[in-house]
């Protein structure tokens, strides 16, 4: 049988330019670096927030003295040396894929080595600072940046441009940080991508699936809150599901709206001129607020709350509604200090608080199915990214059974939400490269009683 002579003509023109494969290749590399970096990362953060908890558990009151001072040194020299990696680090890289933004530009404030390494550094004293933030914005600013590394080496005339690492990267760092390479590509798809690049897409997916399976290898097959045993939900769930998808819904759309009106500094009031005036002073008294939190819930409040959230879900006592505001009040003061630092954690800590909350309300007799619900449906409220909510909550659950239950909470969360405020990413990005386009006009920038670094008030 001869060979089909169009098969062979399109394995030489596959073959034939070196400058593709060595394309794909940096893609590929790039992918696993961003892995490895943030499973570097994962590690540091967590040997950081076990150290707090051991320097608590031998001095219960030093947090009160400790976690101001790291948070107002914190802010000082996020400010002074790399104003780029305040807050999340996703509001700063939907900022790198904006049309309005430069290369240079690009580089010099949203998505860079020097910018990933300090935002490794910073984050991980927030943690050790016992300040209630979390990983999982950072590193999605930090795979973008190592991913856009490859930038440097791609052959002229690759078809994969600036954007789609960009993208990549940092999709790739949601896969890590989680374990689960499927919600970094739903993240990409939902709250990165907007010009999406056909010939490349599934080089950049596959590029995000190995970043995840990096993280997978080191981890196991487990994810950050470890995995939620459910029995068999019926009719029984559906008041108290209802009620928990109504309550995030409504909680997470206000959170948001109060992260917005505290992060982009317009909210009136005396509080945000003392911020604009003194951002050390005011960081060092969100970090005092977080620790008499802290101190006050012996410990529950303090980190991205995975230790409580295992506890909620082991059937551990908490203090309902007052644990809930405590943890919503002290992730917000965390995000308004300015500390580079997540809120992805935090959030679903909250969300598994409310979760637990309506399992004590209603007397329902399985309260992890309630906490997931709970944790699913916060997340997608305050992020405004339902479908990422709903798959990184679908992957800790054991067992099939909520998968339509926890996709319904995160819609009708998410609808909810969307009455209260506007999309949170979205909207800091977009007050970023206003910032940034402002700054580079000194006819119209603020006055300098009113400048700020444009990415000091980047999102949770």
């Amino acid at each position: 049988m001869k060979p089909d002579p169009r098969f062979a003509a399109a394995l030489r023109r596959e073959l034939s330019d070196w400058r593709v494969w060595l394309a794909r290749a940096l893609v590929i590399a790039a992918a696993a670096g961003a892995g490895l970096t943030i499973v570097a990362f994962t590690w540091l953060t967590e040997r950081a927030l076990r150290s707090f908890f051991s320097l608590q558990a031998a001095w219960a009151w030093a947090p009160l003295i400790w976690t101001p001072l790291c948070a107002a040194a914190i802010v000082w020299l996020t400010r002074r040396y790399a104003p780029g990696t305040a807050g999340s680090g996703i509001p700063q890289t939907m900022a790198a894929l904006d049309p309005r933004v430069g290369p240079v530009d690009r580089l010099r404030g949203f998505v860079s080595i020097r910018l990933a390494l300090a935002k490794i550094a910073l984050t991980s004293w927030g943690l050790l600072a016992g300040l209630s933030i979390g990983r999982e914005g950072p590193s999605v600013q930090i795979g973008a940046s190592v991913m856009h590394l490859a930038r440097r080496w791609l052959p002229q005339g690759a078809a994969i441009s600036d954007h789609g690492l960009i993208v990549a990267g940092g999709a790739a760092g949601m896969a890590a940080t989680f374990n689960t390479p499927l919600a970094g590509v739903m993240f990409a798809i939902e709250q990165l991508s907007r010009t999406p690049e056909q010939r490349n897409n599934g080089l950049l997916i596959t590029g995000i699936v190995l970043a995840g399976l990096v993280a997978v290898s080191f981890h196991g097959n487990s994810t950050y809150f470890g995995v939620i045993r459910v029995p068999e939900v019926g009719l029984s769930l559906l008041g108290p599901g209802a009620l928990v998808a109504v309550c995030s819904g409504v909680l997470g759309g206000l959170f948001a709206r109060l992260l917005l009106a505290s992060l982009s500094g317009r909210s009136p009031g005396r509080v945000t001129g003392w911020r604009r005036a003194h951002p050390i002073r005011f960081a060092f008294a969100c970090g005092l607020a977080v620790a008499v939190i802290g101190v006050v819930t012996a410990g529950a409040t303090f980190g991205g709350g995975y230790d409580h959230t295992r506890a909620l879900l082991d059937g551990g006592e908490s203090v309902p509604v007052v644990g809930l505001l405590l943890k919503f009040v002290a992730t917000w003061l965390s995000a308004w200090s300015g500390v580079p630092g997540g809120v992805f954690a935090p959030a679903l800590a909250i969300g598994a608080s409310l979760g637990n909350d309506v399992a004590w309300l209603t007397s329902y007799p399985h309260p992890p199915a309630l906490i997931a619900l709970g944790m699913a449906g916060f997340l997608a409220a305050a992020t405004h990214a339902p479908l990422t909510a709903f798959i990184v909550v679908m992957e800790m659950v054991d067992g099939h059974a909520m998968v339509l239950s926890l996709m319904a909470c995160a819609l009708v969360a998410h609808g909810l939400a969307r009455l209260l405020s506007r999309p949170l990413y979205a909207s800091l990005a977009t007050l970023q490269v206003e910032q940034l386009a402002a700054a580079q006009r000194p006819d119209e920038a603020p006055g300098p009683e009113e400048r700020e670094p444009i990415d000091k008030r980047g999102s949770n």
